[in-house]
């Protein structure tokens, strides 16, 4: 008897690289094609008989949709550095590997543009583009769209993995004096690009600017709220190229209102895809569509890793990305 090809769903349009890997690998692909998110009830129906599933970061994958898939599914594949759009306590009790793509060229492409949000905002580089193409540029003045230099100013990352360290190397050569915070320190880092380890509490009160780095878990869900932005100079300007569900955004919206903080740059946004109406409308924040990491060489080799995440479970192998490992 002739044994059907293990079937891998693609929940979304993801690079051909990684089709093409798992289709040589021989198994039978299963996508959707468009970019439309879909619905629990669509995920249930489309994940059915599913030995692999390869989702995106929007895509909610809990116990239900576990269960619609079957007993047969051995591992759900995210395209994506973070997991906290997977149920991995549900997942375990299945026996479901769960894996992810920490992409090296991922990491410091998010650092980049980390540093970018940086520059515009203290550059008002956003402000100036927008007035000048409604034609309001009416000649060169001296204090117009005045902004700051970088050097001298403090940085403060919260989280220093992977990005966090290459945005600390970054701003080190930009003359930012850097200080960080994380649950254990890194004395290595520390000597290597003089940086200063504090408390949260800390941090927040001395930072010029502060950058992002941790996952969403649930002890970083909201670490920012009312009280911890309280604690920020007036002057300061907030980054997230994290995770939105970090940053409480009303708490975020009303800061902003009461002249609490200068401005902020974010990248990802608590109610994704959704992005807050109030935020849109201030001339201070710089808002992008969680693109921090969007190259072709980085979303090729996410593709690269998440194929190769599951032709290695599906042949009995530990991939090389599993979660919690």
């Amino acid at each position: 008897m002739i044994r059907e090809k293990m079937k891998v769903v693609v929940t979304r349009k993801i690079p051909r690289l990684g089709i093409d890997m798992l289709e040589n690998a021989g198994f039978e692909v299963v996508g959707n094609e468009s970019e439309r998110l879909l619905s629990k009830e669509q995920m249930k129906d489309f994940v059915k008989g599913a030995e692999a599933i390869l989702c995106l970061i929007l895509d909610k994958i809990d116990d239900e949709i576990m269960e619609a898939a079957g007993k047969q599914l051995k591992i759900i594949s995210n395209y994506g550095v973070g997991f906290d759009n997977i149920d991995i306590d549900a997942a375990k009790k299945r026996n479901i590997l769960v894996a992810n793509t920490p992409s090296d060229l991922s990491s410091r492409s998010v650092a980049e543009f980390t540093i970018g949000l940086i520059f515009d905002l203290l550059k008002r580089i956003t402000e100036g583009d927008e007035f000048a193409r409604k034609g309001n540029f009416g000649g060169w003045k001296p204090e117009i769209f005045l902004g700051q230099n970088l050097e001298g100013k403090t940085l403060g990352i919260i989280g220093l993995g992977r990005i966090g360290c290459l945005v600390a190397q970054m701003a080190h050569a930009f003359g930012l004096r850097v200080i960080y915070t994380k649950r254990t320190r890194d004395c290595e880092m520390e000597k290597k690009y003089k940086l200063e380890y504090m408390s949260l509490e800390n941090l927040l009160r001395e930072s010029d600017i502060v950058s992002l780095h941790v996952p969403l878990t649930k002890e970083t869900y909201h670490l920012l709220g009312d009280k911890e932005i309280l604690l920020m100079k007036d002057t300061a300007y907030l980054i997230n190229t994290s995770r939105g569900g970090i940053v409480d955004e009303a708490a975020l919206v009303e800061a902003l209102k009461r002249g609490k903080l200068a401005g902020a740059g974010i990248d990802t946004h608590e109610y994704e895809p959704e992005v807050n109406p109030e935020l849109c409308g201030m001339p201070n924040v710089v808002l992008t569509p969680h693109i921090a990491s969007s190259v072709k060489e980085v979303r090729d080799d996410m593709a690269r890793m998440a194929a190769q995440n599951v032709i290695e479970a599906l042949n009995g192998r530990t991939p090389p990305n599993l979660v919690g490992a």
